[in-house]
């Protein structure tokens, strides 16, 4: 019998087992690549922002609004992304999991550490909701 698919040592399937399933964290050693095919293979969303054109919040919300095809009426702020990361997903029917990557998320003044930490806890929150419904939500970011 041929084999359909060969797994690597590492392959993706293993990629995740040593981070927890509901989580935010930086992307460190992890491949935007490797964590799609990640993804792909557990049945996850797999949503992808690269922010190395956004200076501002407003324009972090705009590129994850963009990116992650929210609907038009997306209010651009925190409480309206986390909405659009929990209560609107959740109602449109049984998820597998999540895997989030935010990269290049902007380091300056206009975006400074209070900022991100903020965008970042609404990220925490929607780990949290999805955990309490049993389903994987895992967020990788990155700085510019």
């Amino acid at each position: 019998m041929i084999p359909t698919r060969i797994e690597e040592p590492q392959g993706t399937t293993m990629l995740l087992q040593t981070v927890r399933p509901n989580i935010v964290q930086a992307i460190r050693a992890f491949r935007v690549d490797d964590l799609l095919d990640a993804a792909r293979d557990m049945g996850h969303h797999f949503l992808y922002a690269n922010l190395s054109d956004a200076q501002t919040k407003q324009d972090v919300l705009e590129g994850i609004a963009e990116a992650f095809l929210f609907p038009a009426h997306f209010g651009k702020n925190l409480d309206a992304l986390y909405d659009c990361m929990t209560d609107t997903v959740n109602k449109s029917g049984v998820q597998q999991g999540f895997i989030v990557v935010l990269e290049q998320l902007p380091d300056n003044a206009k975006f400074d550490r209070e900022g991100r930490e903020q965008l970042l806890d609404v990220f925490r929150d929607a780990a949290d909701f999805w955990g309490e419904r049993k389903i994987p939500f895992r967020c990788f970011y990155s700085f510019q």
